[in-house]
């Protein structure tokens, strides 16, 4: 569902409660470009936890297959510092 940026304006937060009771996702339009997705917390925080599982299956790939390195943490920082 594709609702325009003024009608948020004019009808308030509220016309988002109203419309995810009948739509899983809200796009906001504005000036005639999609900008913006509402979601409810719920489906956010299903979101969320599966792009936290992939990136903990992704991490754990990359240990068994060696693409690591250990170095201490004032290693890491003066890395971090000369790649600025």
């Amino acid at each position: 569902m594709v609702i325009n940026a003024n009608e948020v304006k004019t009808k308030g937060v509220s016309i988002f409660s109203t419309l995810l009771n009948k739509f899983d996702e809200l796009i906001i339009n504005v000036r005639g470009k999609n900008k913006f997705v509402v979601i409810d917390i719920e489906r956010y925080k299903k979101l969320r936890a599966n792009e936290l599982d992939l990136a903990y299956i992704k991490t754990m790939q990359d240990i068994e297959k060696g693409n690591y390195k250990t170095q201490s943490a004032k290693e890491h920082i003066e890395e971090l510092k000369n790649e600025l």
